[in-house]
């Protein structure tokens, strides 16, 4: 009686162990995503321009609007004209606190700078043509001047930006499409590569190739999935890189196709190994069956093993992509990390994960540099949850055609 009791009382306790186990795992997963979230998001109610800066223009200017793109195009200097944004036909004349000294004489500015709200005022009331970048503390009652209005970064902005410039003065470019069409284009490039050969080796494995081979293969396809990815990094950089652009007679070897290569070939051991022992659970009586019907060898692996295994397949597709978007380090070696749209696979690219690797660490914490940089990490959640339920709607919809 008391045994009975001690077996049941490790049972239930076990039971409650595993319990909390999984409570605890699925609550830290929720966490996080609405920790990425909630941080993402607030890039959309910041604006652009440098904390404690305002944009300031004359009060003749006839501008009313100005994005962060046009703003760093105005300060670089492309735009040099008020006319090419709708307003008077005046040349753009730009201003700083640093160019305080070529107005004004230290007389002016005060012994302890005290009067330099006052010489910006005067300044801008002169100049029509002025945009002035100057502290928000210095814009009083009786400033002289017009605040510019900034909107807080747009959707359209973010997703639809050409330009990624997060450190640009006097306001930053949050433009994604440069690193969405990068980070697509190599994906499906290591997704094209991949998917084919390792779906192919895992079925040599599984089914033609004979016990030695099989022993032999499947230890050191295992042991590729261990090796880091700088590894691999290195390896596309010193080999991949070179062979790429004598190939393809280019300026530089780094370049989506390149990205795209060294993740097919780090995606390949995860695809390989799951899609392999998915097709060794076929049962038995099923091959024998199709044999016994008169189907050859390569009519029961295509017609019966792979359709019962595609579940598994799909599991090993799903981690194998996974693994090739989100891949942070050997990307960013091998892409030649340029934020430019792509318009072929031989340009270099910069991936979402790169970005986020390489600025993270520069990133004020808090600021709208570092929201938008979770927010791009909110975007490349989407995109793999995107995939992960179109692999699985698929997948549902072929066995639902087998059992119709």
């Amino acid at each position: 009686m008391k045994r009975s009791f001690l077996k049941k009382f490790g049972e239930k306790f076990i039971e409650g162990l595993l319990m909390l186990s999984g409570t605890v795992t699925s609550l830290s997963v929720v966490l996080i995503v609405i920790f990425l979230f909630s941080e993402g998001l607030g890039i959309f109610s910041k604006s652009p321009v440098e904390e404690g800066n305002a944009i300031v223009l004359n009060y003749k200017n006839h501008v009313r609007e100005l994005d962060a793109a046009q703003l760093k195009k105005i300060f670089d200097q492309e735009i040099v004209s008020w006319k090419e944004l709708g307003g008077n036909d005046d040349s753009i004349t730009l201003f700083t606190v640093n160019d305080l000294e070529k107005y004004f004489s230290e007389a002016d500015l005060g012994d302890s700078l005290q009067f330099i709200p006052q010489c910006e005022s005067r300044l801008v009331d002169s100049l029509t043509g002025i945009i002035a970048v100057i502290p928000e503390r210095h814009i009083g009652k009786d400033f002289k001047g017009r605040k510019l209005a900034m909107d807080h970064v747009s959707l359209k902005e973010f997703f639809a930006g050409r330009e990624w410039f997060p450190t640009a003065h006097p306001a930053a470019v949050f433009g994604t499409l440069p690193l969405l069409l990068g980070t697509l284009w190599v994906s499906l490039g290591a997704i094209l590569l991949a998917l084919p050969l390792g779906l192919a080796t895992a079925i040599y494995m599984a089914e033609i190739a004979n016990p030695r081979v099989r022993n032999i293969m499947k230890p050191l396809i295992e042991l590729l999935a261990g090796i880091p990815s700088v590894v691999y990094g290195f390896f596309g950089l010193v080999v991949i890189a070179p062979f790429i652009q004598n190939l393809f007679d280019l300026d530089v070897g780094e370049t989506a196709l390149t990205g795209s290569i060294v993740l097919g070939i780090m995606a390949l051991p995860t695809i390989i190994t799951i899609s392999e022992d998915a097709l060794r659970t076929t049962p038995r009586a099923m091959k024998e069956a199709s044999l016994a019907l008169g189907a050859t060898k390569w009519q029961t692996i295509v017609r019966v093993i792979v359709p019962y295994s595609m579940s598994g397949i799909t599991a090993g597709a799903i981690l194998g992509i996974g693994r090739a978007i989100g891949e942070t380090m050997a990307v960013l070696m091998v892409t030649g990390n340029a934020g430019v749209i792509p318009h072929t696979i031989l340009e270099p690219v910069r991936t979402i994960p790169a970005t986020v690797a390489a600025e993270l660490g520069e990133a004020p914490q808090g600021g709208i540099h570092f929201k938008a940089l979770f927010a791009l990490g909110c975007v490349l959640f989407l995109i793999t949850l995107a995939i992960n339920i179109f692999v699985e709607f698929v997948s549902s919809r072929k066995k639902m055609g087998k059992r119709v």
